[in-house]
């Protein structure tokens, strides 16, 4: 079981400049592996600013600024501000599944796999009550336009929702949730969990949200067992 699906290859654009790295290159790799650090500086330093800001506000201009970098400097990595976005969400991705959904399969198939997965996606999300989520602020900002932006971020939201719901199909394999149990109606309500905690602890700063999430998880499983 995977959530790796939108990373599997780099952008033409990124190709590109990797290709150009490698033409520059004076035979011991150093001048590539530079390029590497610096590419994943820039889009650290992006994620940040994409946390407080949007996708959306995100610029070669801006990144320039944040980063002491000239916007050539950032253009060469990049080429345009849409494949910038989408290594921002790559990046993002990529920081969600080593810290919700790999950790998780150290434990046994079933419910305490499950369990794991929503525990690290509180603490995670715990985390981002100030900073934002880039999956659901993302969400708003490209609901509505269609284009390789919105792709990149549906196809990773997808990806961990299909990782969510063939854990949920383990436990009824493990004889621990009824059969009855649609995966695909519990993946549902468990991310409405997420969502509505987002929005009752960032949004109205409402105590106890985190409490109520967890208690409406175990009401979930509890409604679900055999």
């Amino acid at each position: 079981m995977t959530v790796r699906h939108i990373s599997s290859g780099p952008s033409a654009a990124v190709s590109q400049a990797a290709a150009s790295g490698r033409a520059l290159d004076d035979g011991s790799g150093r001048t590539l592996f530079k390029g590497r650090q610096t590419k994943a500086a820039i889009v650290d330093a992006a994620l940040g600013l994409a946390s407080q800001i949007g996708l959306e506000g995100l610029s070669i201009g801006a990144l320039a600024e944040v980063t002491g970098m000239s916007k050539s400097g950032v253009f060469a990595h990049f080429g345009a501000r849409e494949e910038l976005q989408i290594s921002v969400i790559r990046e993002y991705h990529d920081r969600f599944e080593s810290e919700v959904f790999y950790p998780a399969l150290s434990r046994a198939r079933g419910l305490p796999r499950l369990q794991t997965l929503f525990d690290n996606w509180m603490q995670r999300t715990s985390t981002e009550i100030d900073s934002g989520c880039i999956y659901i602020s993302g969400a708003v900002e490209f609901d509505d336009r269609p284009g390789a932006v919105r792709d990149a971020l549906a196809s990773s939201v997808n990806t961990w929702q299909n990782a969510l719901q063939r854990c949920v199909a383990q436990a009824q394999e493990e004889k621990q949730l009824t059969d009855a149990a649609d995966p695909l109606q519990v993946a549902f309500e468990i991310h409405g969990l997420i969502l509505a905690l987002h929005y009752e602890a960032r949004f109205l700063r409402n105590p106890g949200a985190a409490e109520r999430a967890r208690k409406g998880f175990s009401d979930i499983v509890a409604r679900n067992q055999p």
